[in-house]
């Protein structure tokens, strides 16, 4: 059973203790640090979307973690926050064997997940898989896959030719079939987002997960994830802490408490204002810092380039229609 009192105390200690203090070395460098993962799969960390008892996975405990982890290093919560859309779909997929293969080893960290899911969505060259002797063949391309060396699989989406999308646990490694792009990014570089490439690629077939109609995913996907909102949420706060008392601490209060009781119907707005205040929140700690805030060893740039990164993350039409609304 998840302990959600130690697992909000220990995200926040090691936000306070370990990642803040390397987050500066951690923007500068090529990927997050073995120790920083294996901390949190150790603490419990990565079990944390594991529903308790058949009643769904406690979302506002995982948005506490998020926001806490996020406040110490952005880059490192946003590799660790990957793997919990595939813990979830281990914890409640209906396929054979999947729970018992997979949910154990994902839940400890043990095996460690990341998604490509953006490949639904692309205009150029979206995700398609075909069912063959045996298994599946993926082709098409997945962008903004993260975590890139640093995780053992990918859950993957892809239409078939009635529009059904199918979710399969593929194996994160390069090949022939399954090539990978590294991206050159504002922010969180060390993450090791890249774009993943499927040429024909063959899934075997107890990998598949799940089978869900297009139009049904499609219409959940629309109004974007909150929890994604609570990143930014975690980057505002970091900059509460900074700058010391100020009327931002009564907002990003009030901004939490929206996004935690946002329906689907107000997530976009809530979303939206979330990321705003992040903007906001570092634009003031980069002016209260000076001229020193342009130096690569201050905090203030860090933060002002990852609020521009969470403007556009995972964002949705919606979304970005609520955030030009809120910028003009």
């Amino acid at each position: 059973m998840v302990d959600a009192s130690r697992l909000r105390l220990r995200a926040a200690e090691i936000a306070e203790e370990v990642l803040f203090p390397a987050a500066l070395a951690v923007d500068a460098a090529d990927r997050v640090p073995a120790s920083h993962l294996d901390l949190l799969a150790a603490e419990g960390l990565y079990g944390a979307a594991v529903p308790e008892d058949g009643d769904g996975r406690d979302f506002p405990l995982l948005a506490s973690l998020v926001e806490s982890l996020a406040s110490g290093c952005l880059t490192t919560a946003f590799v660790w926050l990957q793997h919990h859309g595939p813990v979830s779909a281990a914890a409640y997929s209906e396929q054979p064997g999947i729970r018992d293969a997979w949910l154990g080893a994902l839940s400890t960290g043990e095996r460690r997940a990341g998604i490509a899911l953006a490949g639904l969505r692309s205009r150029t060259a979206p995700m398609r898989v075909r069912a063959v002797g045996g298994g599946f063949l993926l082709d098409g391309e997945a962008p903004w896959v993260t975590g890139w060396d640093m995780i053992d699989v990918l859950y993957t989406a892809a239409r078939d030719e009635h529009d059904d999308v199918h979710f399969l646990l593929v194996d994160a490694i390069a090949g022939p079939t399954l090539g990978v792009t590294p991206l050159e990014l504002v922010a969180v570089q060390a993450s090791r987002t890249v774009n993943v490439r499927f040429e024909s690629h063959f899934v075997p077939a107890d990998r598949l997960a799940d089978v869900r109609p297009y139009a049904a995913w499609s219409s959940s996907d629309a109004s974007g994830s909150a929890l994604n909102g609570f990143l930014a949420l975690g980057t505002a706060a970091r900059c509460c802490r900074l700058i010391g008392p100020s009327p931002l601490d009564a907002e990003l209060a009030a901004t939490r408490a929206s996004l935690l009781a946002a329906d689907p119907a107000a997530t976009p707005a809530a979303r939206a204002a979330a990321s705003d205040l992040a903007l906001r929140a570092t634009a003031t700690l980069a002016v209260r810092t000076g001229a020193r805030a342009v130096l690569r060893g201050e905090h203030a740039q860090r933060l002002l380039r990852e609020a521009a990164f969470l403007l556009v993350f995972g964002n949705r039409p919606a979304i970005r229609d609520e955030l030009l609304a809120r910028l003009r």
